[in-house]
């Protein structure tokens, strides 16, 4: 479903971690308001697939571990459209089945840690002068109710919550330069992480979630639509919860969902799940 606003006539976004599900998702609603979207990917095929079924779509695989394949996705954006003017930071890293604290390991720590918040930095660090430039640049992240609750991750939600810092600190930076920093915290969210468990992922909307569903990625697309738009001229540094009312009403459902909800551990899996 689109609004059929086209708030983003002539821009460029960038997304990551868009080959599927809130990314995906994000990348149609973007575009069907206006926008050229540059799909990157760890999976390079797949964001080829899904750029494909967008209108004006690019495509580029990238790693966002890896330096210079941020800085030259962020090169592509602008050369193929121009300009650049809003970042989507969603790629990261998530262990299936995490560990108790004592066990976590260090490679997993670092890995997690390097692609959910040190990712978003690289990424973020090589588009702002070109978010500055635009004159209406907007970073938007997606992080996760992980970073607010005991979800048993460690790692992840370690990472969530930084991506949460640095959404803060960026914003009072990037403010001078004409350039917002936001983002959104989903809860659980019906993504390829979930598929084969349609009866577990039901059975969660309704018995725990407020609003009786869990999300679906366009929700998630059209809250990060809203904060990258000029709607949002005044927003900048807040990190918006889009989680069915689950934090505010059932906070201690946390481990409710860490035993239903696992996903892999693949940077083309959207964030988000919850």
């Amino acid at each position: 479903m689109t609004s059929g606003l086209k708030r983003f006539d002539g821009y460029g976004v960038l997304i990551t971690g868009a080959a599927r599900g809130i990314g995906a998702a994000t990348a149609r609603r973007l575009a069907s308001e206006g926008a050229r979207v540059l799909i990157t990917d760890l999976d390079a095929t797949a964001a080829e697939r899904t750029a494909a079924e967008i209108p004006g779509a690019d495509h580029i695989g990238c790693d966002v571990a890896d330096r210079a394949q941020v800085e030259a996705a962020v090169a592509r954006a602008v050369e193929r459209f121009g300009t650049l003017d809003v970042l989507v930071n969603n790629a990261f890293s998530c262990s299936v089945d995490a560990p108790a604290f004592e066990d976590e390991s260090d490679v997993t720590w670092a890995r997690d840690l390097d692609i959910t918040l040190t990712g978003a930095f690289r990424c973020a660090r090589a588009a702002l002068p070109h978010l500055a430039a635009s004159g209406r640049g907007a970073i938007v992240s997606i992080g996760s109710v992980n970073a607010e609750a005991d979800f048993g991750n460690h790692a992840y939600s370690a990472a969530k919550a930084g991506l949460a810092s640095l959404t803060r600190t960026l914003a009072g930076s990037a403010a001078p330069r004409g350039v917002r920093v936001n983002q959104v915290n989903p809860g659980t969210i019906r993504t390829p992480g979930w598929a084969g468990r349609e009866a577990a992922l039901s059975a969660l909307g309704e018995q725990v979630y407020p609003l009786g569903r869990v999300g679906e990625p366009e929700d998630i697309a059209a809250a990060v639509a809203f904060l990258a738009s000029r709607d949002a001229a005044w927003i900048t540094g807040t990190v918006l919860r889009v989680d069915g009312g689950l934090l505010a009403v059932h906070p201690e459902f946390a481990r409710v969902i860490t035993e239903a909800d696992t996903v892999d551990t693949v940077e083309t899996e959207d964030a988000g799940d919850s």
